[in-house]
């Protein structure tokens, strides 16, 4: 994995401070609270610990100049990723990549004050931005505790996902139906000149196998299955982690271990958009 330097030419924080220039304290818009069994560990003190290099990232973006606004301030985005370690989400790596990719620069400015409670809020055309939770624990699912070489995301949609993967992942590879959101995502990750982020515009249900095979696919809406296209695009030992169903969904993990065969896993119960083909 790259350094974090060659990742953010921009200290994250100096990002925040030109965008928070131009954003107000708004109110408004409320939260939907994305659906996620909970397991969560409760009586125990919290410890996220995490490695001397990001340590070492987290000391220096602390010392940069202060968050315009309290309410996306650098320590209301350390209590968020302490709850999302409470709910069970114990990958340190992980964790460290939420508590330094400000999520409150993929919302819109009468949103900001949300960005940091665990719900899923609306990023326009009937789509959604995670809840920080269900986030983590996908991304924890899809690396296992191993490095991720090159990764697949079915759904940019503002980009936040995106951006995680980034820090967790050599290379990241976005597919993006919605022209518009397409556009949304690169204009909020522009400013923070994250080099290993390559989005595409096109039909996700199809991949992208011109860079196949991925080490993990990470799909952010729902389909009654998987599409078989992704799973030939996965690579053998790698794992893809999908929301499948209608009403009731699932996050399923899929691991392919031979050219011809894949294990499937049930995981817990989510609630995601609906996976749909095409462009528009």
């Amino acid at each position: 994995m790259t350094t974090k330097e060659k990742r953010f030419p921009l200290s994250l924080s100096s990002v925040v401070d030109q965008r928070e220039a131009g954003r107000g304290d708004h109110f408004g818009r409320s939260a939907s609270t994305q659906t996620a069994t909970q397991n969560a560990r409760q009586g125990a003190n919290l410890a996220i610990r995490v490695s001397p290099a990001v340590n070492s990232e987290k000391k220096q973006a602390e010392q940069s100049a202060p968050f315009a606004s309290p309410l996306v301030s650098d320590g209301v985005r350390r209590a968020m990723v302490a709850r999302v370690a409470q709910q069970g989400v114990s990958d340190a790596l992980v964790l460290a990549a939420l508590q330094a990719i400000p999520r409150h620069m993929f919302l819109d400015s009468g949103l900001a004050s949300q960005a940091y409670v665990d719900a899923s809020l609306p990023i326009g055309h009937h789509q959604t931005i995670s809840q920080p939770y269900i986030v983590g624990r996908m991304l924890e699912i899809l690396r296992n505790g191993a490095a991720l070489d090159k990764v697949l995301e079915i759904g940019t949609g503002c980009g936040y996902q995106a951006a995680v993967l980034s820090l967790i992942a050599k290379d990241v590879y976005s597919v993006e139906r919605i022209k518009a959101l397409h556009e949304l995502a690169k204009n909020n990750l522009r400013p923070m000149r994250i080099a290993n982020i390559r989005l595409h515009y096109g039909d996700g249900m199809l991949g992208m196998p011109q860079v196949a095979p991925f080490d993990g696919i990470i799909l952010a809406a729902a389909g009654m299955e998987v599409p078989h296209a992704l799973l030939m695009q996965l690579k053998i030992g790698g794992r893809l982690i999908a929301p499948v169903g209608d009403r009731h969904q699932v996050l399923q993990l899929i691991e392919r271990v031979s050219v011809h065969d894949w294990n499937s896993t049930m995981v817990e119960n989510c609630h995601f958009v609906p996976l749909r083909s095409g462009v528009i």
